[in-house]
């Protein structure tokens, strides 16, 4: 079973096996307002934990999503460049960013359960 991360910036990271699938909460998404456009990092990029993976523009912002965790991008969603709306629509599923292979798996514990984050964004 996948073990979803939270961090602060309402970045999520679901993890299977060694590899995590990145994306923002549905609480970053509602911020966000229509998200308009996306950029994504290219497949083989090597990103340290905190670091720019993605850009994400809404009607309101642009926003960086960054890396919850250190690692190789394997995947990028490259139908969120056509529809970018599906962030909004689905932010857990079908709007994910990348798909990073973990570095250190240990980096997990520094984020937040899905409890934890619950009970973040309340104080928000």
């Amino acid at each position: 079973m996948a073990e979803t991360r939270y961090t602060k910036d309402h970045e999520y990271i679901r993890v299977e096996g060694d590899t995590g699938t990145v994306g923002i909460s549905d609480f970053a998404q509602g911020q966000l307002g229509d998200v308009v456009f996306v950029e994504l990092p290219a497949i083989g990029k090597t990103l340290a934990k905190g670091a720019e993976a993605a850009v994400v523009e809404s009607v309101k912002a642009a926003s960086e999503v960054y890396a919850p965790v250190s690692g190789e991008i394997v995947a990028v969603n490259s139908e969120l460049e056509a529809a970018p709306g599906t962030v909004n629509e689905d932010p857990a599923g079908k709007g994910w960013f990348v798909k990073i292979k973990l570095k250190d798996p240990a980096e997990l514990a520094g984020l937040l359960s899905e409890a934890e984050y619950q009970d973040y964004v309340k104080t928000l």
